[in-house]
């Protein structure tokens, strides 16, 4: 009888849905077990419950496992040595991340290996600049020996334009050793602060969001007036990335409450992690009766079923 409760649209599992023409699905479940393997659960247990169906099933001498984290089933023998009796309560595990939760996870983890490349490279500056300044005595005798010397050999100066690697370390030279200091210090404190964003974001920490919104967004008109001055593959590169870091960040995440904010991507992070979204993706037989058990030629999902059939949540 139609109680005429609305009843939620199916969920299918990464990898079943069609992808829209020249827009491919990218799934991150699926790259997550290519990278670290299924998310089995119950492989060492001597039986299994009613209530374990949902991830386990025995069939003709098999036992069909579903992986947590991309719905794939796998067919395995039952264990010879069993370590429990049953599979662990499912108050007791810790579900892998799957949908935008995983989605979120890889892309900040990728943008924080950015910013560990721009603290790698920001802290050798201020170490270079540091070495500089406490010897640049004795480095500007030993540049201007060698620059005199190159003379004598070649019977002329050697740089006389206002370009060149000679001229930009006559600069160097010429600027005050207190300046020097300077710089290294700043170059220093944005390497640690470029550390943080790294660390922050790969712990997937809120507050790193909002501060590597902050550190970026602040350049973009710098670079942005780099690039009508000249334009270089390296700036339009360097561009391209801040703004698709700005645009994912206020966008996908949320940042200021744009889009609802906060409390809006937790919601969105709440519907696709626990075992809600695991049975709103679970395939079941028709008008969920009880289905018979599978057999080894018949995945455990049902005879009136397939992989991209699905119940309603």
């Amino acid at each position: 009888m139609d109680t005429g409760t609305p009843r939620s649209a199916p969920v299918a599992p990464p990898g079943t849905e069609r992808p829209r023409r020249y827009r491919p699905q990218l799934r991150y479940e699926l790259i997550g077990c290519g990278l670290h393997g299924h998310e089995l659960l119950g492989t060492d247990a001597a039986a299994l419950r009613d209530e374990d169906d949902l991830f386990a099933r025995d069939a003709d001498g098999l036992r069909w496992y579903r992986c947590l984290r991309c719905d794939s089933w796998v067919a395995l023998s039952p264990p010879s040595q069993p370590a429990v009796r049953y599979p662990p309560g499912r108050q007791d595990v810790v579900l892998p991340l799957r949908g935008r939760p995983l989605r979120d996870r890889y892309v900040l983890r990728l943008i924080a290996v950015d910013r560990a490349l721009h603290f790698l490279v920001l802290a050798a500056l201020a170490v270079a600049l540091f070495l500089f300044a406490d010897n640049k005595v004795t480095l500007n005798g030993d540049f201007t020996r060698i620059v005199k010397d190159l003379q004598g050999g070649l019977g002329g100066p050697v740089n006389n334009s206002n370009h060149g690697i000679v001229h930009d370390l006559q600069d160097l030279f010429a600027v005050s050793t207190g300046n020097l200091y300077l710089v290294g210090a700043a170059a220093a404190a944005y390497a640690a602060l470029e550390g943080v964003e790294a660390v922050g974001l790969w712990l997937g920490r809120r507050w790193a969001e909002y501060l590597t919104f902050l550190a970026t967004a602040v350049f973009v008109p710098y670079e942005i007036y780099e690039l009508a001055k000249s334009i270089s593959v390296l700036k339009v590169l360097t561009l391209v990335i801040n703004l698709a870091i700005v645009i994912y960040l206020v966008s996908a995440k949320r940042l200021f409450g744009v889009r609802g904010g906060g409390a809006a991507e937790r919601a969105e992070r709440e519907a696709d992690i626990g075992w809600a979204a695991i049975e709103r993706a679970t395939p079941r037989s028709a008008g969920h009766a009880a289905a018979a058990p599978p057999t080894a030629t018949s995945p455990p999902w049902g005879p009136a079923a397939s992989p991209d059939a699905h119940s309603p949540g």
